[in-house]
């Protein structure tokens, strides 16, 4: 297989990665930066490091404004909650609710059992050479983001500023396989890629 043919691959698994990922999305009605949202609380949470709004904003590239709409819709939809910080009284946490947690977990289940079955089929040092190449595939993505300054997207047009929430600015994008996966063994973002 020809490193083209891989690439074509990695490709067609972000799209259907992306589509199944949409589901979640349209089903509880969640916008793209909504999702992501709850990615890196999730994420956090499990990290064992509460978000503050703050944090929260700069992992999605939004304005103060545009951060504290995006937790009230996710408090409305009861996905997220606002808390106190247990260690420090003045510190405002963002925290995932269990329903959110659930929700996902349910949703992503069938992914995560197909995807299981699929990393089973190969051996331990097959896994190994896989793991490093998803690793090295990481690690060129990122450098490669950090190779320009201006990239077109849709959110910069007209049309796409029309589908944005009012204050929400443009944000990165996170990889659609990676925030499948994370949902299908977990719970939940999502992201549309490009063929």
């Amino acid at each position: 297989m020809t490193p083209y043919e891989v690439m074509v691959l990695i490709r067609r698994l972000n799209v259907e990665s992306d589509r199944f990922v949409e589901g979640f999305a349209v089903a509880h009605r969640l916008h793209r930066t909504d999702l992501n949202a709850l990615v890196e609380i999730h994420d956090a949470h499990h990290a064992g490091h509460a978000l503050s709004p703050g944090e929260l904003g700069a992992k999605l590239n939004l304005s103060a404004p545009a951060t504290t709409a995006l937790i009230d819709r996710l408090e409305q939809a009861g996905h997220a909650g606002r808390r106190r910080s247990a260690t420090d009284g003045r510190k405002v946490e963002v925290v995932i609710t269990e329903r959110a947690v659930e929700l996902a977990r349910t949703f992503f289940a069938p992914l995560g059992r197909h995807l299981t079955a699929v990393v089973e089929e190969f051996g331990p040092e097959e896994r190994e050479t896989i793991g490093r190449f998803l690793t090295r595939g990481i690690e060129a993505t990122v450098t490669a983001r950090g190779d320009f300054t201006i990239l077109a997207d849709p959110v910069d047009t007209v049309a796409g500023a029309a589908r944005r929430h009012p204050g929400e600015e443009r944000r990165p994008r996170p990889p659609t396989a990676k925030i499948a996966y994370r949902f299908a063994r977990a719970s939940p973002v999502r992201r549309r890629s490009r063929e």
